[in-house]
């Protein structure tokens, strides 16, 4: 089982809704980790800052780079226990290397899809 974790700054919400703008980043990761829940052969946990501090001291890796580093390094994307990226979230492209999983941007629907507008 592959195991993709994503340790973001301290944060009110995951879902970049709250607060005075939408997030787009943060609603396509929150879209992805939801539709991950389903896959069996990945186990895909967020851990929020705020929320949950406890993963952050547990995660020696990440600990060592945040205190090398600083806050500033987060999100950090962790794939089997090895970081992959730091100071941004992945992008549906990386998280489709990651998982082996094809993530298909919803947007593509309301320009034409697969088909690219030929109404197939």
């Amino acid at each position: 089982m592959k195991k993709l974790e994503l340790f973001e700054p301290a944060m009110c919400c995951s879902t970049g809704v709250c607060g005075p703008s939408v997030d787009e980043t943060l609603l396509m990761i929150t879209s992805v980790f939801e539709a991950l829940q389903g896959v069996f052969q990945i186990e895909a946990t967020r851990h929020n800052l705020t929320s949950d501090p406890d993963a952050f001291v547990n995660n020696e890796t990440v600990l060592k780079v945040m205190q090398e580093k600083g806050n500033e390094i987060l999100p950090v994307t962790v794939i089997d226990g090895a970081i992959v990226k730091m100071g941004a979230y992945p992008t549906v492209d990386e998280l489709s290397n990651y998982t082996g999983l094809v993530f298909v941007n919803q947007n593509s629907e309301q320009t034409g899809g697969c088909c690219g507008g030929s109404g197939c």
